[in-house]
């Protein structure tokens, strides 16, 4: 999946993606591949589990910048078990 960094906490060393108007997506920096913090607003690539607490992303990387701003998808929330 690809979506935005909506906030990142320096002091607690995670945050949330944007969900395209469904709940946010926690993401740690444990779980970061090719960065040691997030930015807001930058693009990120990521898989999408669940767990106890809600939704939490894995195996985030920072995406190339220039093919998401060239990407007309259109956000759909994420739905535990529903491939979009």
């Amino acid at each position: 999946m690809q979506t935005t960094v909506k906030k990142w906490f320096q002091d607690k060393e995670s945050g949330f993606l944007d969900n395209g108007g469904g709940a946010d997506i926690m993401v740690r920096k444990t779980d970061l591949l090719n960065c040691q913090f997030l930015k807001v607003g930058a693009t990120v690539e990521f898989e999408c589990h669940s767990d106890k607490r809600g939704l939490v992303a894995k195996k985030v990387k920072l995406s190339n910048q220039k093919r998401a701003q060239h990407s007309n998808r259109v956000k759909k929330p994420y739905r535990p078990g529903v491939m979009t």
